[in-house]
C-alpha cells in the first residue's frame, strides 16, 4: 500500500474527546517519509513494503482508503470490492467507487486489502494487564481465590492506570477500537478516577464499567457513582462513556437497591451471570423481577442456565457476552452461543483477562465458532448422524465481533459498520503476510486466516492511531514502563511462594 498526500489545507474537526481530551499523552508525528515531488505540490510516499515508519496525517485532512475490500457490516451493503471510502473529521463520508479526493486529502492505497469496522470488545477486566499470563492453567475457582480474594486488595491507584493504559493500547495496536472495561478492581474513588484517567489518555474508544471488588453495593448509591458521572461524563459525545457493572451473588435488599439507583440514573448495566457453582437461575430471575433483564443490560458468560433463564432473557431483550476462550478453559460453563440463537438472544464477544487471554478478537470469533460447531457436530455423532451444513457461521461471529458489540453497548448508531454518517472506526488488514495474499471469502478470511498482526491500519473517531503496523500517537514505551512497575510493586507484596504457587497451579 502507498499513500499519497495531495497538497493544500484541509478543514473539518479533528475528533471529538470529551472534556478530557487535554489529558492525553499524545506522542509528536512519526518521522517523515522520504518522498518524490509531484506536480502541483503532492507527494508520494515510500511503498509499505520498504517503510520506516508511519506517514503522518495531518488533523483536519479528509483520508481516502482507495479500492479495498470493504467488509462493511452494513446490512444493505455487505462486502463490496474495490471500493473506496473517505473519512472527514470524525465521520465515515462516503463509500463507493472513484470517489474524488477534495483538496488536501491524504489518500492511502488499499487495493487488496481488507477495511472493515473495529472490534468491540464487550468484556475486560483491563485493571489485570500487569498480571499478563499469569493464571494461564486456572480453573474459575483458583482466579476467584486468588485474584478476588488475595491479589486485588494489593492494587495502589496507580496500579490501576498503569494496567488500564496498557490495555488500551493494547486493544488500539490490535484493532479493538472499542472496549468495555468492567472495572471491578476499584476500592476507593482514587481508584475509579485512575481507571478513568487512563481510558482518557489513550485515544481509543471505550466504555468505563464501574465496579469494585467491595463486599456489598453501598458504592453503587452512596454518591460515588454519581459524583463521578457528573464530573467526568457529563457529555456523551466522548470516546469514553460510563455504565455500572457489578454482580449479585446473593439475592439482597443491598442488590434491589443497586438496580434501582442504576435505573434511577439510565445507566446501563453488566453482571456476570451463569458461572456454574456461583449464579444461576435465581440471578435471572431476580433481573427480571426488579426490570433489569433489559436492552441496556449485558449478561456476561450466561452459561449452565436453564431454558426457562433464556426464555426470560430473550423477553426481555438483554444481551450476552460471550468470552468462549473463558469458558472453555476456566469452567464457567459451555458457551452458550447455541442456545442463543435458538431463543433469539443477541450476541456480542469479550475476552475477560488477559491474566488467562488477550485482548484478541480473531482468538474470540475463532473460539467462539470452534465451540459452537465442535458441540453440534458432537451431539450429531452421538445421535448416529452426521451435519450436511454448520449452523454457525464465520459472518455471523464477524458481526458478534463489530456491530452486534456496538448494539451491546448501545452505539450502533455510531459504530460498527462501514456506513456514512458513522464515527469512522476502521480497521485496515494488510498484505504483507503469506495469509493476507488470496482473499475469497472476506468473511471467512477475517475469521480463519488473519490475526492481530496483519492489523495495518486503526482510526478511532476518523484518527489514525496505527498505520503501516506502527502505533501514531499512542505511548507503548510508556505504556511498557507503566505497567512493568506496577508488576515489580506487586511482586513485592506477593510472597514468593505464594507466586510461585500461583505460576504452576
Amino acid at each position: 500500500m502507498t499513500d499519497r498526500a495531495f497538497a493544500g489545507s484541509g478543514a473539518g474537526s479533528a475528533g471529538r474527546g470529551g472534556p478530557r481530551t487535554g489529558r492525553r499523552q499524545v506522542l509528536a508525528g512519526a518521522a517523515a517519509l522520504g518522498a518524490t515531488a509531484l506536480a502541483a505540490g503532492a507527494v508520494t510516499a515510500t511503498p509499505a513494503a520498504a517503510a520506516p515508519g508511519p506517514r503522518t496525517f495531518p488533523a483536519g485532512r479528509p483520508i481516502l482508503f482507495r479500492g479495498a475490500t470493504v467488509v462493511t457490516m452494513d446490512p444493505r451493503r455487505g462486502v463490496l470490492h474495490d471500493t473506496d471510502v473517505l473519512v472527514h473529521g470524525t465521520d465515515i463520508q462516503a463509500v463507493g467507487k472513484h470517489l474524488s479526493a477534495p483538496h488536501g486529502t491524504t489518500v492511502v492505497d488499499t487495493a487488496g486489502a481488507l477495511l472493515l469496522p473495529g472490534f468491540v470488545n464487550t468484556h475486560q477486566h483491563m485493571w489485570q494487564a500487569a498480571l499478563r499470563g499469569v493464571g494461564a492453567d486456572w480453573t474459575l475457582a483458583q482466579y476467584y481465590n486468588t485474584i478476588i480474594m488475595k491479589w486485588g486488595s494489593l492494587f495502589r491507584p496507580q496500579d490501576i492506570y498503569a494496567a488500564n493504559y496498557m490495555a488500551m493500547v493494547e486493544s488500539v495496536n490490535d484493532g479493538v477500537t472499542t472496549t468495555m472495561d468492567f472495572s471491578h478492581g476499584l476500592f476507593t474513588p482514587e481508584h475509579a478516577d485512575a481507571a478513568v484517567d487512563a481510558l482518557f489518555a489513550v485515544p481509543g474508544r471505550a466504555r468505563f464499567g464501574y465496579s469494585s471488588l467491595a463486599p456489598d453495593l453501598g458504592w453503587v448509591y452512596d454518591g460515588r457513582v454519581d459524583k463521578i458521572l457528573k464530573e467526568r461524563f457529563a457529555s456523551s459525545d466522548q470516546l469514553v462513556t460510563m455504565q455500572l457493572a457489578f454482580d449479585m451473588y446473593t439475592i439482597t435488599d443491598d442488590a434491589r437497591r443497586a438496580l434501582k439507583h442504576t435505573r434511577d440514573l439510565d445507566l446501563p448495566l453488566s453482571t456476570h451471570t451463569g458461572l456454574y457453582g456461583f449464579v444461576g437461575d435465581d440471578n435471572i430471575r431476580f433481573l427480571q423481577d426488579n426490570d433489569a433483564l433489559s436492552p441496556t443490560t449485558t449478561l456476561v458468560h450466561a452459561a449452565t442456565l436453564s431454558d426457562d433463564s433464556y426464555r426470560r432473557i430473550a423477553d426481555g431483550g438483554a444481551y450476552i457476552s460471550l468470552s468462549a476462550e473463558s469458558e472453555l478453559n476456566a469452567g464457567q460453563g459451555y458457551p452458550p452461543s447455541g442456545k442463543a440463537r435458538e431463543f433469539g438472544i443477541p450476541i456480542s464477544l469479550s475476552q475477560d483477562t488477559v491474566i488467562w487471554w488477550s485482548a484478541d478478537m480473531f482468538s474470540a470469533m475463532r473460539a467462539t465458532l470452534s465451540a459452537d460447531r465442535g458441540l453440534a457436530h458432537l451431539q450429531a455423532h452421538q445421535a448416529g448422524k452426521s451435519l450436511s451444513s454448520n449452523a454457525l457461521r464465520a459472518q455471523d461471529v464477524l458481526e458478534y465481533a463489530t456491530i452486534g458489540g456496538a448494539r451491546t453497548l448501545g452505539l450502533d448508531r455510531l459504530i460498527g459498520s462501514i456506513t456514512p454518517g458513522k464515527r469512522a472506526d476502521l480497521v485496515l488488514l494488510g498484505r504483507s503476510s503469506p495469509a493476507m495474499s488470496v482473499v475469497n471469502n472476506p468473511a471467512g478470511h477475517i475469521v480463519f486466516q488473519a490475526g492481530r498482526g496483519d492489523v495495518d491500519t486503526v482510526l478511532v473517531n476518523g484518527r489514525v492511531l496505527k498505520h503501516r503496523g506502527t502505533l501514531v500517537g499512542v505511548d507503548l514505551q510508556r505504556a511498557r514502563h507503566q505497567v512493568q512497575q506496577s508488576l515489580e510493586y506487586l511482586r513485592s507484596k506477593i510472597p514468593a511462594k505464594e507466586w510461585q504457587q500461583a505460576m504452576g497451579a
